[in-house]
């Protein structure tokens, strides 16, 4: 720890095993402008089990761990990250998520407004697979390039940061909840007449699925979890409504990531070429909606946990040795 003062940012990152799997995060965070003010958190099963050598993290205003058992939801580990934190503003991070330079210093200064929440753009940082493609337009097509500052319904999940006052007294024990789907979070902060904004200095890259035999199982498991978790306090009526009308889904969702994709300086032809493989996960995304809206989410957040660690395992080879690798090496 640096100094007495605080940080004046905390970022927190989650990992169900050990360091070398939030290794190429940190080593993007280590690079950012203003490390001196960050506080990296920690969150992992135990302590005993990240074997790492504390000097690695001495440029950061600080550290901390913060072991909480085993993991298997997300959102719920976030949270205990979130409530040790000893920043006012915190940002999450994650281990497929690799900031620039900037993006601390740019959401810092963005933090000055009155925004309770904002984001950062984010770019597809690994191209080469339809694939990839697909699950980068399915969870970040609102944010890509080229982005203008701007308020918003909701800003990305799992790359975000936050007035961390605000989250704790909103939503106290319910926050690892609110996080597990943060666009439901953010539709209520919304609601409740919380600003939420996109700071386009601030940019990370986003490793997607790229591998089929992943992608699919999360697109189901992601409608659950959001449908499930959405559906709270709603009347029976309305449930099946949602749930019955769930052939929509997929359509209102391909009319919006295709309007985006028309936006000038978008990639507009991917839209052609991916059609079918778009539609295709779309429709795994439909129908876990459904049966979230019909049943809840059931285990789908356990599922879901499965896949969004250590994502090298999810990736193709060529995606591997591109990302990962080659990224410690010349660090």
């Amino acid at each position: 720890m640096n100094d007495s003062s605080g940080p004046e940012m905390s970022v927190v990152i989650t990992t169900r095993e050990n360091f070398r799997s939030i290794e190429t995060t940190i080593h993007y965070l280590l690079k950012q402008t203003v490390r001196d003010r960050i506080e990296l958190v920690i969150v992992a099963p135990s302590e005993e089990r990240l074997y790492f050598e504390q000097s690695l993290l001495k440029e950061f205003w600080g550290f901390q761990v913060v072991s909480v058992g085993q993991i298997r939801s997300v959102g719920k580990a976030n949270a205990e990250g979130f409530r040790q934190a000893r920043g006012e503003l915190v940002a999450l991070a994650e281990d497929h998520c690799f900031p620039e330079p900037g993006w601390a210093e740019a959401l810092i200064v963005a933090h000055s407004d009155s925004c309770v929440g904002i984001g950062p753009v984010i770019r597809n940082a690994n191209p080469a697979t339809m694939v990839s493609w697909c699950d980068f337009l399915i969870g970040y097509c609102f944010w890509m390039e080229p982005l203008a500052a701007v308020e918003t319904t909701f800003i990305p999940g799992h790359n975000s940061s936050y007035k961390r006052s605000v989250l704790i007294e909103e939503y106290g024990d319910q926050l690892g909840k609110m996080l597990e789907s943060e666009t439901v979070m953010h539709m209520d902060l919304y609601r409740k007449g919380y600003r939420l904004c996109i700071e386009p200095a601030a940019c990370a890259a986003h490793v997607n699925f790229s591998l089929l035999s992943s992608w699919l199982p999360v697109q189901y498991y992601a409608g659950r979890v959001f449908a499930g978790n959405r559906r709270h306090n709603w009347s029976v009526s309305k449930r099946l409504l949602y749930g019955i009308a769930f052939p929509l889904i997929p359509l209102v969702r391909l009319y919006r990531i295709s309007k985006e994709l028309t936006r000038p300086g978008r990639p507009r032809y991917l839209l052609v070429r991916l059609l079918p493989l778009l539609l295709f996960g779309l429709l795994f995304d439909g129908l876990g909606q459904m049966i979230g809206y019909l049943t809840g989410s059931g285990n789908a957040t356990d599922k879901l946990g499965q896949f969004e660690f250590n994502r090298i395992n999810h990736i193709t080879e060529g995606d591997r040795k591109l990302l990962f690798r080659s990224k410690l090496e010349k660090t």
